[in-house]
């Protein structure tokens, strides 16, 4: 599998089957590339419908400039935390973002996430968050509001009166309950169709298939889900050695 970075020939090449309706997947295996190579190349440039291989090099080839003149670094930066690398960090920060962003965020919002979500408080003000996305006041206070909208995120104040985002660890919990109550809205319409194409009929009969797999696969998620929704709030626990060590939560629960 070759390393390094995108030439601009296989940027050409996922811009030809992104128009051929290729899957990331496919086109990451005639380019011999992980699949996640591919996913970022694309969503980091404008996304599946927007790409444009000769804007993905130049801007790449920005990117990449922009890095030479930050080095050497300013001695006066802090480090990261727990002596984290800080460039590993960044290249963790995108694979979350290009994650939620094909899950449905818009990209702003989702950088905003990713940064609570990878913030050891889980919280940040909205001029940390703006110094930490390098972008407006406006785009942050934009992408809090859309946050909040849809539960991912809620706010409070602190001791000093600031107000603060969190992530809400309960969301993941209350977006399995959503789903499964959609595969329960799924079932119940497919089995509607039976009743109107008639019994005994093979598209009744596919349309009763698929209401039966949906009730299993929605049970099964919802069952799951509150089975393991206290893994959410599990803290770490601090070994002799002083690092986190979580394995002892999670095999309790599972338990």
């Amino acid at each position: 599998m070759p390393g390094g970075r995108l030439t601009q020939q296989e940027r050409q090449q996922i811009a030809l089957g992104l128009a051929d309706g290729l899957a990331y997947a496919e086109i990451a295996r005639r380019l011999d590339r992980p699949t996640s190579t591919i996913t970022r190349e694309v969503m980091r440039n404008g996304g599946p419908t927007a790409y444009r291989a000769d804007l993905a090099h130049r801007a790449t080839e920005r990117r990449a400039h922009r890095r030479r003149q930050i080095v050497p670094r300013d001695p006066n930066t802090p480090p990261q935390p727990h002596g984290r690398d800080a460039e590993a960090v960044r290249e963790y920060e995108e694979t979350f973002t290009t994650l939620l962003m094909q899950q449905g965020l818009p990209k702003m919002m989702a950088r905003a996430l990713t940064c609570l979500f990878v913030t050891d408080a889980g919280s940040l003000t909205a001029s940390e968050l703006v110094e930490r996305l390098q972008v407006s006041p406006a785009s942050v206070s934009k992408a809090i509001a859309f946050l909040e909208s849809q539960g991912l995120i809620r706010r409070e104040r602190d001791e000093r009166r600031r107000e603060r985002y969190l992530v809400d660890d309960g969301v993941w919990y209350q977006s399995m309950v959503a789903a499964a109550r959609a595969n329960a809205q799924l079932a119940q319409t497919a089995r509607q169709g039976v009743g109107v194409l008639g019994p005994g009929t093979p598209a009744a009969a596919r349309l009763e298939n698929i209401a039966r797999f949906m009730d299993f696969v929605g049970e099964s998620i919802a069952r799951a889900a509150e089975q393991a929704r206290e893994i959410l709030y599990a803290k770490p626990e601090t070994t002799a050695g002083g690092t986190a060590d979580a394995s002892s939560d999670a095999g309790s629960t599972s338990a």
